[in-house]
């Protein structure tokens, strides 16, 4: 395969993890709350993030990448707004409002476009763009239902505020963590990618650490009891981020997170098959709006 086509599996493996630790985090904010489930994928992750960085150099005996002049600023972006993002995320979730959370958070593709066109001019052809517009539709298609009009009406504005503003963040991060990598002076895109997520969870692990340390000591302590639980979703989660990096060193973020998107499919395939739960024409309109557009997007890319 050609290496610049390595982000299609990549993105794909990052996708399935990031849906595994997603219920991990979200099952960890019932017993530790928002903000210990927020700082177990990075307190638990950076440890195995400066593995993957050791076995990276130790393979490919390269020497650590040099960061360039925008390094910094642009991996700071990123880990902040990641952090902003996760706890958003995490607080929509607890709201049990999962299909306004899901419509609404998976436009962070066509967030992310804007983003990157605007911070690092990443871009992208007409024809990518409109796949990216009908994946999102697609998306929306699915996950929105009759109750989430009801929800709406009787006040339910809460959740689908909280999923736009955690888009935006994650849309942001992305953007950043982008940045951040292609700063490098020197180095393949596996170890810019990665010196980036070790980097990126160090400086995340510490900023969380010292806020929890002063405002939310039972939160680490939570989190310090519940730790089998916790370092399953930090590996899970700096695993998925791994990979979410190499699809970034790679393409635009906005390739990335669009093909993503395939995970609403599958979703609704296993409810279909396992489940034996129906599937309505809007549904299955939206799963074809999806598949249409990543189709697209992927044969823009080749």
């Amino acid at each position: 395969m050609d290496v610049g086509l390595l982000w299609i599996p990549a993105t794909l493996i990052a996708s399935v993890g990031q849906v595994a630790r997603n219920t991990m985090q979200r099952r960890l904010t019932e017993t530790i709350g928002t903000a210990g489930a927020t700082q177990v994928r990075f307190v638990y992750g950076f440890p195995f993030a400066l593995v993957f960085l050791a076995l990276v150099l130790l393979i490919s005996g390269e020497p650590l990448p040099g960061p360039g002049a925008g390094f910094a600023p642009f991996l700071l972006l990123g880990s902040v707004t990641q952090i902003l993002a996760t706890a958003t995320m995490l607080a929509a979730m607890r709201l049990r409002s999962f299909s306004v959370v899901t419509a609404v958070l998976k436009t962070e593709a066509i967030q992310i476009a804007a983003f990157g066109f605007v911070v690092l001019g990443d871009r992208l052809p007409p024809l990518a763009l409109a796949a990216i517009v009908t994946a999102t539709l697609g998306v929306v298609l699915v996950s929105w239902s009759p109750r989430v009009s009801g929800e709406l009406g009787q006040g339910g504005w809460r959740p689908i505020l909280l999923g736009i503003g955690s888009g935006a963040l994650f849309a942001i991060s992305t953007v950043g963590f982008r940045g951040a990598i292609l700063a490098f002076d020197s180095g393949s895109f596996v170890a810019r990618a990665t010196t980036t997520l070790a980097w990126s969870l160090g400086l995340q692990t510490t900023i969380l650490g010292i806020w929890l340390a002063f405002f939310d000591r039972a939160a680490l302590a939570g989190s310090l009891r519940h730790w089998r639980t916790s370092l399953s979703a930090g590996f899970v989660g700096a695993a998925a981020s791994q990979f979410w990096f190499i699809g970034f060193a790679l393409t635009a973020a906005a390739n990335v997170r669009t093909l993503a998107l395939v995970e609403v499919v599958l979703a609704q395939i296993v409810s279909r098959r396992i489940m034996a739960q129906e599937t309505s024409r809007r549904e299955l309109g939206g799963m074809a709006l999806i598949v249409i557009g990543v189709i697209v997007l992927l044969l823009t890319s080749r």
